[in-house]
């Protein structure tokens, strides 16, 4: 397993400044997304993939490794839970190419939200028939298409997560633990889906808060990393700090809290 940090955890550099900074911290490996100060060009990755793609690449002195990818303008806005939109997999074809000429193996997507008149079970049904061709469309690609529960979504569950990817041939999941710490799941509880991580991220949490600093939270770290190990998980582990108002966490110091995380990681990897 090795080291990554998300992009967004610096809301106010630009993409360069942000790698130079996970840099300094001797990490070599970033997650891209389309938030804030160092957001990709979305627009860009859906009309001129390839060409982006391969520019991207080449700016970065870091290694891109896994990319965030929101179809809407919101969690809300063309989620994969409502009815089927073939634009989906046609921006997802042009995302799969973005990522292939920037060399980033996996590509991350939610899985949706209970829309208005529908019943979880209904829009459960609704995204596994959205994810089938957006996972078989990544396959041919060379490119892992993950989704990751989170807070607010159809997957308020470590068992409801199971149940939607044993019913998508292929998927896997980015596993972050502090979604369901923050909704009251024990550790015990969530580690079952490391044996279908596809990418990781971590950051202290605990009930009812999806991050805190390390010190005051609940997520045993060094069995966490075990647990991965043990269930054959090699990948990426990418630091996931936030520093905005969305999520509560606009206290905390994102730069000590990522260096502790990192520090964590180190001491356990010996």
């Amino acid at each position: 397993m090795k080291l990554s940090v998300s992009s967004w955890s610096f809301p106010h550099l630009t993409l360069a400044e942000a790698t130079e900074v996970v840099r300094a911290l001797g990490i070599e490996a970033i997650d891209l997304g389309y938030f804030f100060k160092p957001s990709l060009d979305k627009n860009r990755v859906l009309a001129d993939p390839e060409a982006y793609g391969t520019e991207v690449s080449a700016s970065l002195p870091v290694q891109p490794v896994n990319l965030f990818h929101l179809f809407g303008e919101d969690l809300e806005d063309r989620n994969l839970a409502r009815v089927r939109d073939p634009q989906h997999l046609a921006d997802m074809r042009s995302v799969l190419k973005f990522a292939r000429a920037a060399s980033i193996p996996s590509v991350f997507v939610l899985p949706g939200m209970i829309n208005p008149g529908q019943s979880r079970s209904q829009a459960i049904d609704a995204s596994a028939e959205a994810l089938k061709p957006l996972v078989e469309a990544g396959q041919r690609n060379e490119t892992a298409v993950l989704i990751e529960p989170h807070l607010g979504s159809i997957l308020n569950s470590p068992d409801i997560t199971q149940e939607l990817v044993h019913r998508v041939p292929g998927l896997n999941i980015v596993l972050d633990l502090s979604h369901f710490i923050a909704m009251g799941f024990c550790q015990t509880d969530i580690e079952p889906l490391a044996s279908i991580a596809g990418h990781v991220h971590v950051r202290q949490a605990r009930p009812g808060l999806i991050q805190s600093k390390m010190e005051e939270g609940i997520i045993d770290f060094p069995g966490l990393f075990g647990t991965l190990r043990d269930s054959g998980y090699d990948g990426w582990v990418t630091i996931e700090y936030e520093h905005e108002a969305g999520t509560n966490s606009q206290f905390d110091d994102v730069l000590s809290e990522t260096v502790k995380m990192r520090d964590c990681f180190r001491a356990w990897t010996g």
